[in-house]
């Protein structure tokens, strides 16, 4: 066979794969894959992103105040120096995101999990952790005073106490 046959019939090929893909994603066959987003330096003031697949996704320095994040996945995600004053990420999982620099006062991190997240330099002033789960996440020591002053309750994904995590006395 030679090599514009064997081409052709790969194409053919993987365009019946692909328009497999679409039809079964679109009848509810099989759900869309993850794409990593980048939404660096944007102004996202009151976004809902609620619910979403954000998973390795770029929010560098991006504006999130008062967004909506509660039960997204944000694994991996790179918040670095972004505003999260406000913000409800109630129920998201930022297992291993990078939120150095990232400020999240007032934020809702009820029942978030932060599981190996980079936090160096964060600010949680005010924030709501009841439930959080900050398992091997480092942070600075004023930051860890102001999370044990108001950690309280046990993360219901993890089971681990929020008080442990974060290693309060």
């Amino acid at each position: 066979m030679n090599s514009s046959l064997k081409n052709r019939i790969a194409r053919i090929l993987l365009s019946l794969w692909l328009w497999v893909a679409i039809c079964l994603t679109a009848f509810g066959g099989i759900s869309a894959p993850a794409w990593a987003l980048d939404y660096t330096k944007e102004n996202l003031v009151g976004a809902d992103f609620s619910g979403r697949d954000l998973t390795d996704s770029k929010f560098n320095q991006a504006n999130l105040r008062n967004s909506n994040l509660s039960h997204t996945d944000l694994r991996g995600v790179s918040l670095f120096g972004a505003v999260l004053n406000l913000a409800n990420l109630e129920g998201a999982d930022l297992s291993y995101a990078t939120v150095a620099t990232a400020r999240f006062m007032k934020a809702n991190l009820t029942n978030a999990i932060l599981e190996g997240a980079f936090a160096f330099n964060a600010k949680f002033d005010g924030a709501i952790v009841d439930g959080a789960d900050f398992t091997d996440v480092v942070l600075r020591d004023d930051q860890l005073k102001i999370l044990c002053a108001v950690a309280k309750g046990t993360n219901p994904v993890t089971g681990r106490d929020t008080r442990e995590t974060l290693y309060c006395p």
